[in-house]
């Protein structure tokens, strides 16, 4: 084992774990990776509680009593998954009380049905951030067009968000802009913004998933030349947008009214062509105050052999810029590419939750006694 994990801690990235089961809270797998593996936060999404709910494994009994008090099917989900993350979240709170709010962070997503229903988005959040009632909890909320004003309005209200399913630059900078619109409001209600927390979490892997799909599709030699460039070119050229608007006149008044920045945050950080090295999106994406959530595969492998080299970011942006640019004179639109994948990103995670929903459902009527 290399100390790449921490090597990469010591350059500002905060290493976070893209999964969570009742079964590494219960074992104390979470415990040994904090421990252990520099793990400083856990991210969940809709597709991970599926897989692990669906595990079954150390839910029977709360499945079983939720069964017999004849819930719902979709009380039972918000149940059994805020259990975890409050769980979750008391393991890491020594971690959020050593790095004064930044780390030791747990994210519990809105239900994925509500990305494109501002008004929805906002009370799901709060009621979420009310059953889970821990300070170390961020509620995930998509980039969506309407969960731009739910972000603002959930910042607002004091409660810490962590923004996912962000492809594009254009949409991370309204993003980033919605973040400080939301602490604009928390200040004119005299809210302590010390307290407010938020990570973007832009999405890397899919967008080489995509574009090289594009690329080999056209075939030449100028095309299979820019293969696996475009998701670091894509999250490198955000890292010079994040620069840009947290050294902003409109950020300096709100920092000194003791706001914090919100960082960018690595997500699918999973390597999907094997022709790749594992740790590209980890290796490669290295600056300070960033967070990089992983799946335990790039974790470990990370861990085995990471090469952290220093801040592999600052410095690239006009290489990135001519990477995408390269592209685009290809014929393949970026707007387009962006688009896609934040639909797919809408869709995947709507049909996790409906998947979530009906094995919840078929164990609940397992499990409920005869009548």
């Amino acid at each position: 084992m290399t100390d790449a994990l921490k090597r990469l801690s010591d350059e500002g990235v905060a290493i976070w774990l893209d999964d969570l089961s009742r079964k590494r809270i219960t074992s104390g797998n979470l415990a040994e990776l904090i421990d252990q593996s520099h793990v400083v936060g856990v991210t969940t999404n809709p597709s991970i509680f599926q897989k692990a709910i669906s595990s079954g494994d150390g839910y029977e009994q709360q499945l079983a009593d939720l069964a017999v008090r004849k819930v719902t099917v979709e009380e039972a989900i918000r149940m059994i998954t805020t259990a975890d993350v409050r769980d979750a979240a008391d393991i890491l709170r020594p971690v959020f009380d050593a790095t004064d709010g930044q780390d030791g962070r747990v994210s519990i997503e809105v239900d994925p049905r509500l990305a494109h229903d501002t008004a929805a988005t906002v009370a799901e959040a709060k009621q979420l951030a009310w059953l889970v009632d821990r300070p170390n909890t961020l509620i995930k909320i998509p980039a969506t067009k309407a969960g731009l004003p739910a972000i603002a309005e959930t910042i607002g209200r004091g409660i810490s968000v962590n923004v996912t399913l962000i492809f594009s630059l254009e949409r991370y900078r309204a993003v980033m802009d919605a973040y400080l619109t939301g602490l604009e409001k928390a200040k004119a209600a005299g809210l302590d913004l010390s307290l407010i927390h938020s990570v973007a979490s832009f999405f890397v892997s899919r967008v080489d998933t995509e574009i090289d799909k594009r690329l080999d599709a056209l075939g030449t030699d100028e095309a299979k030349a820019l293969r696996g460039k475009a998701a670091l070119a894509n999250a490198r050229l955000a890292y010079q947008a994040y620069e840009e608007v947290f050294s902003s006149d409109r950020w300096a008044a709100l920092e000194k009214a003791g706001a914090n920045k919100q960082r960018p945050l690595w997500a699918s950080t999973g390597v999907k062509d094997p022709a790749y090295k594992d740790t590209l999106y980890v290796d490669d994406l290295v600056a300070p105050n960033t967070v990089n959530t992983m799946p335990e595969a790039t974790l470990e492998a990370t861990a085995d052999h990471g090469r952290i080299t220093g801040d592999t970011v600052r410095g690239t942006y006009e290489q990135a810029k001519a990477e995408l640019d390269a592209i685009a004179k290809l014929g393949i639109s970026y707007d387009d590419v962006v688009q896609l994948l934040e639909d797919e990103g809408v869709d995947k995670f709507e049909q996790s939750w409906n998947d979530l929903l009906k094995s919840t459902e078929a164990e609940l009527k397992r499990l409920a006694p005869e009548a």
